[in-house]
């Protein structure tokens, strides 16, 4: 039974420790934000935060997550760097379908808080496992340039 921080919640659950933390997530806590895509951990719909770093939960067993901290899509707007992620989102329109858009973000969000300034170079490498069928990398690319700036640059509230 791992027991881990689920969006700043302590959190037990009794399940067999190499179910995919997907599953857990959607199924048993009932946060569906983070979507399953491939289940091969190639196309990073499912991404969330490990301890800060993003990771498919299609391919993390629970067994990953034992004492560490686990945040979803419903709760990065908790974190500053999120919001402005979030606010970039919808100023440029990224979201076409949407459903890789919550993976989207999660990577987003994990490459700002490790590098606050990304060149075009970093945004790519970051990025590159995220697939959006709809094509809107150019929209991606460019709200993560613009939450970049309002990072560097905050301003009043955020």
């Amino acid at each position: 039974m791992p027991n881990f921080t689920l969006n700043g919640q302590p959190t037990a659950l009794d399940l067999p420790a190499d179910m995919p933390l997907l599953w857990a997530l959607r199924d048993v806590a009932g946060l569906t934000g983070t979507k399953f895509g491939c289940g091969i951990g190639a196309c990073g719909a499912c991404t969330v935060h490990l301890d800060g770093q993003a990771v498919r939960s299609c391919i993390t067993p629970l067994s990953a997550v034992e004492g560490k901290r686990v945040v979803t899509i419903e709760r990065i707007d908790q974190d500053p760097v999120g919001r402005r992620v979030q606010a970039a989102w919808r100023e440029l329109d990224v979201v076409q379908c949407g459903y890789c858009q919550s993976g989207q973000v999660m990577s987003a969000c994990a490459l700002l808080r490790a590098n606050p300034a990304p060149d075009d170079a970093a945004i790519e490498g970051a990025m590159s496992g995220n697939l959006c069928r709809c094509g809107t990398y150019q929209r991606i690319r460019a709200a993560i340039k613009l939450a970049a700036s309002q990072i560097a640059t905050p301003s009043r509230g955020a």
